[in-house]
C-alpha cells in the first residue's frame, strides 16, 4: 500500500540511537568500548531491566539483555547484504590493522560508481550484529529526480545538498 506523505516527512533531525538485544550485555558493551570507541553512558536507573546505554560518533547505542539467549541464534557468514549499521572511517589501513591484530574477521569490499571508490570492511558484534566501516562521504549524495512531490526532501538533506553544491529534484 503507498504511503501518503500529505504535509511532508515526519519532523526528525538525526538519528539517536539504535537498541540491540544481546546474549550477554557485559560481552558487548565491551566490544563496543574497546572495538569501535564507544564510552557507557548513565541510563534510567528506573529501567527494571538489564542493559547497558553507550555513546559516540553522534549517535547512541542501548544494549538490552536477551530475555531467552539461546533463543539468538549463532553468528552466520558476514554478508554485506544484510542489516548493518554503519560509520564512516577515516584510515581504513589502521582499521584494517587493528581488527587484524584484534583477530577479529572482518570482510572486505570495494564499490565503484563512476570512478569513485568506496571502501567496506565489516565485521560482526559478538551477537552477530553486522557492522560496517567505509569511506562512504567518497559517493556524493545525489537525490533522484522521481521523488514524490508530497515528500519533499526534510531540511537535513536540503543543507547537506546546498554544501555540496548539488540542487533538490523540482
Amino acid at each position: 500500500m503507498p504511503m501518503n506523505c500529505v504535509g511532508g516527512p515526519l519532523p526528525l533531525t538525526s538519528l539517536n540511537h539504535i537498541s540491540l538485544v544481546c546474549k550477554s550485555v557485559e560481552e558487548s558493551r565491551n566490544f563496543y568500548e574497546k572495538v569501535l570507541g564507544f564510552v557507557t553512558v548513565k541510563r534510567p536507573a528506573s529501567f527494571d531491566f538489564d542493559g547497558a546505554w553507550l555513546f559516540s560518533y553522534g549517535v547512541g547505542i542501548h544494549l538490552l539483555q536477551s530475555r531467552n539467549p539461546e533463543d539468538l541464534g549463532e553468528k552466520s557468514e558476514i554478508n554485506p547484504r544484510d542489516n548493518h549499521v554503519s560509520f564512516q572511517c577515516e584510515s581504513m589501513q589502521l582499521a584494517k590493522r587493528r581488527l587484524q591484530d584484534m583477530r577479529i574477521k572482518y570482510v572486505k569490499r570495494r564499490v565503484e560508481e563512476e570512478g569513485l571508490y568506496v571502501d567496506q570492511l565489516f565485521i560482526h558484534d559478538p551477537d552477530g550484529f553486522m557492522i560496517e566501516m567505509c569511506t562512504c562521504e567518497n559517493l556524493p549524495v545525489v537525490p533522484l529526480a522521481s521523488a514524490s512531490p508530497a515528500c519533499r526532501f526534510p531540511s537535513a538533506i536540503n543543507s547537506k545538498l546546498q554544501m555540496m553544491n548539488i540542487s533538490p529534484p523540482k
